[in-house]
């Protein structure tokens, strides 16, 4: 459960932060963006930092995965043994 909450926290972060540089790069070069343009603004901050947290997050990534897989494996290991003790009985 860490693995998950700490690679959400990430990437949410990570989101706020891309808006955070566009919004001000946007006010610095064009002013006020408006209904419009906060729009387009959040477009874009989620598209950028879905591609970053490809590159930046795949350690957090992995670790949750994994944690993912092997509860997982040890669901069907137990699935199995339960399985394998009715058709015994």
């Amino acid at each position: 459960m860490k693995e998950f909450v700490s690679y959400t926290l990430l990437r949410i972060l990570l989101f706020v932060a891309t808006y955070a540089v566009l919004g001000g790069a946007w006010i610095l070069i064009a002013g006020d963006p408006g209904v419009g343009g906060e729009f387009a603004l959040l477009v874009a901050a989620a598209l950028i930092s879905s591609v970053l947290s490809l590159r930046l997050l795949s350690g957090q990534r992995n670790r949750f995965a994994a944690k993912v897989e092997a509860r997982a494996t040890r669901a069907t290991a137990r699935f199995e043994e339960a399985r394998a003790r009715e058709d015994g009985d």
